[in-house]
């Protein structure tokens, strides 16, 4: 629980069509139950979305803030907040409180595959990368799924910064100390991309403080937005086989 005690909700600040607003605003009947998701699709991409994750967190821990600790009779609880690295792990979110490392998901890149993972998970807020959305291939029970469960979803961009936004959230140091520490654990990312985060973190800052946007966007336009890729892979392929060996067999 690295952010308990080093932030809190109000060292965010959150702007939704340009107005003062609230986390709950952007993520209406947000509580203790949600469970928030992030698709990642490139090296570091899902600290484009650190600012929503970080102050969402400490919104959490609100909840429980009173018990929280590791004396007896206190609680040791991490958020239900899961990362969705598409073909390989992307970054280790560890520094941001995404734990245990369980909550780092692996999966196929294959839209029903992604999709299978996010329901598995009870995922209600879910966050994409923002793109043009595409008609992927889903099982419709998959698909059905998700749609009567995903309370709200929001666009973002690896940069942290997406085109026509409505949402803006303002970070604080500790939040952002976080992200980078995140940076340095992760020994995947090779020097030159490590520059690269590192910069895009600082473009995004005014007045030391880390600005992200983002854009919300309906479920589902969100289910077409998990990735490029819209062709069924091996393992949705072997769905499909045996749905159309159930079907000769009904005949």
């Amino acid at each position: 629980m690295h952010t308990v005690n080093a932030m809190s909700y109000q060292d965010f600040d959150f702007e939704l069509d340009g107005q003062k607003a609230l986390l709950e605003d952007i993520f209406p009947g947000f509580n203790v139950h949600d469970r928030v998701g992030v698709v990642v699709r490139e090296a570091g991409g899902g600290t484009g979305a650190s600012t929503l994750l970080m102050s969402a967190l400490t919104r959490f821990y609100d909840f429980f803030r009173p018990d929280l600790g590791v004396e007896p009779g206190k609680q040791f609880i991490y958020p239900e907040f899961f990362v969705f690295h598409v073909g390989e792990q992307h970054m280790t979110h560890y520094w941001m409180d995404i734990w245990p490392p369980h909550k780092e998901v692996i999966v196929e890149d294959d839209p029903e595959q992604i999709l299978e993972a996010i329901n598995d998970r009870g995922i209600t807020r879910l966050l994409v990368e923002d793109m043009e959305p595409l008609q992927p291939t889903f099982l419709r029970e998959t698909l059905n799924a998700a749609k009567h469960r995903i309370v709200s979803a929001l666009a973002y961009s690896p940069k942290g910064c997406v085109e026509n936004s409505d949402v803006k959230i303002t970070s604080c140091e500790a939040a952002e100390k976080c992200v980078k520490d995140s940076f340095k654990m992760s020994e995947s990312l090779s020097n030159e991309v490590l520059e690269e985060l590192f910069q895009r973190r600082e473009s995004l800052t005014k007045n030391g403080r880390v600005i992200e946007t983002y854009r919300r966007i309906e479920v589902a336009n969100a289910l077409n937005m998990l990735t490029h890729n819209t062709e069924p892979g091996p393992t949705t392929r072997s769905y499909f086989a045996l749905l159309e060996l159930e079907a000769e067999v009904e005949a």
